[in-house]
């Protein structure tokens, strides 16, 4: 699936300042993770299952 299709949400913590910014996709089986600053649609991003983003926001 190419970026373009997908709904990105960038983090609540990022700020508007240009710094550490993290935007999230999500879907049935794959969570999309990339850094917002280079938001482009072919920016490198990594994948993780659902069960392991669950586990990263409840760690």
């Amino acid at each position: 699936m190419s970026s373009t299709a997908l709904t990105w949400v960038k983090s609540s913590y990022s700020g508007s300042e240009g710094g550490n910014c993290v935007e999230v996709a999500m879907e049935p089986a794959t969570i999309h993770i990339r850094d917002s600053k280079t938001a482009a649609p072919t920016a490198p991003r990594i994948t993780v299952a659902p069960e392991a983003w669950a586990a990263f926001l409840a760690w």
